[in-house]
């Protein structure tokens, strides 16, 4: 009775060891580990060369593979939540995204109520008219003529200041459209937009008359109190800086370094 009873007690103790077992965590890491942590991004992907689709149909574009590159520097996925650039800023304010990457103006009003990053890019503005134009030299001409401009844009403002009257498009590329029919009498834009554009469509008859002295800063917008994140994006940029990741990029796109 005494064996029967030792050799039951024997039996429980293997049963509760390999229940504790089966139970305990696996510290070792396996291919059905959850992914690392995904961030979304808002963008055009109309807005060549910074964010659009090539022929692949593959998002891709410098502010696009800047941000794939910074992404992979703080550990996260990214995911891109592409949208009008009329909207994309409210949806950023409703929460559809955690940053917005689409060469965004670093501008006094958005510092107010956003944070951005430490600029990555710089741009000079250009007013494009057509090619037989010869009224409008200088943006003071713009008195009184018709421009193409997006509604939140900056280059809107800029006009409007200068006396024209805007037509709201939906981006550079029908701004141009207008333009070529006659439609608008100019259009202001970023001169690596520009220059992309003619390089890819050069039969357009479009001209440019004027460039903008003075660079214009463009960063990362994330909603105000996003500290631990900025932070983490601008420590991938400056690093990005230092070992000519961002020159490379620069080149790959532009032919030129446009980071300073």
């Amino acid at each position: 009775m005494k064996k029967i009873l030792a050799a039951t007690a024997v039996t429980a103790l293997l049963l509760i060891s390999i229940g504790c077992s089966s139970t305990k965590p696996n510290t070792t890491p396996s291919a059905s580990s959850p992914s690392k942590a995904e961030i979304t991004i808002g963008t055009e992907g109309t807005y060549a060369p910074f964010t659009f689709h090539d022929k692949a149909g593959k998002l891709t574009g410098f502010d696009v593979e800047t941000t794939e590159e910074v992404c992979k520097r703080i550990g996260m996925t990214p995911r891109f939540v592409e949208t009008k650039w009329d909207g994309m800023i409210a949806g950023l304010d409703a929460k559809r995204y955690d940053m917005v990457a689409n060469e965004v103006a670093v501008r006094p009003d958005r510092l107010e109520k956003y944070d951005m990053s430490t600029p990555y890019i710089v741009s000079r503005a250009v007013l494009v008219v057509h090619a037989n134009n010869t009224n409008i030299k200088t943006l003071d001409d713009l008195k009184g003529k018709k421009v193409g401009q997006s509604l939140d844009s900056n280059y809107r403002k800029i006009a409007e200041e200068h006396g024209a009257t805007n037509t709201v498009v939906e981006g550079f590329n029908q701004a141009i459209d207008l333009l070529t029919s006659g439609r608008i009498d100019a259009t202001l834009n970023d001169s690596l937009s520009y220059l992309d554009l003619k390089k890819q469509r050069p039969e357009l008859p479009i001209k440019t008359v004027y460039e903008e002295p003075s660079a214009t800063s463009n960063a990362f917008l994330f909603r105000k109190g996003s500290t631990d994140l900025v932070s983490k994006v601008n420590k991938a940029l400056t690093d990005m800086k230092s070992d000519g990741t961002l020159v490379q990029i620069s080149q790959k796109w532009f032919n030129a370094d446009v980071t300073k």
